[in-house]
């Protein structure tokens, strides 16, 4: 069974950083990236960024473009998001997972982690 687990959620004031990590137990054969959502209270989830598992030419949503950067380590099955210069409004509970898509569409999940919080104070 494929597990996704990320981490590396905290609280943290306006313009701090965090280092989110996704943990796959394994990457199935149907995927080609790994993308991270985040979804605040009260609104739609939404795809911020996104790792092709073969390439190097990652997707980042307009909000978080120049402030957020993802990699991977495939020998670990760990994809990272780093969160610099944080806003009062990238709080949300970050999700990461497996997916079929190309750079910022996506048509199948395959998986998702159970989410990590975070919160930007002002």
């Amino acid at each position: 069974q494929v597990q996704l687990v990320e981490s590396g959620g905290g609280s943290v004031q306006a313009g701090g950083s965090l280092r989110l990590a996704c943990v796959a137990t394994r990457y199935p054969a149907n995927v080609n990236c790994v993308a991270w959502f985040r979804q605040a209270p009260g609104k739609e989830r939404e795809g911020i960024a996104s790792m092709p598992l073969t390439a190097h030419s990652p997707f980042y949503a307009d909000q978080v473009k120049g402030r957020f950067t993802i990699s991977r380590d495939n020998a670990k099955n760990t994809v990272y998001l780093q969160l610099n210069s944080l806003k009062p409004e990238d709080t949300a509970m970050y999700y990461c997972t497996e997916a079929m898509g190309l750079g910022g569409n996506w048509w199948t999940f395959w998986s998702w982690g159970q989410g990590t919080q975070v919160t930007v104070s002002s």
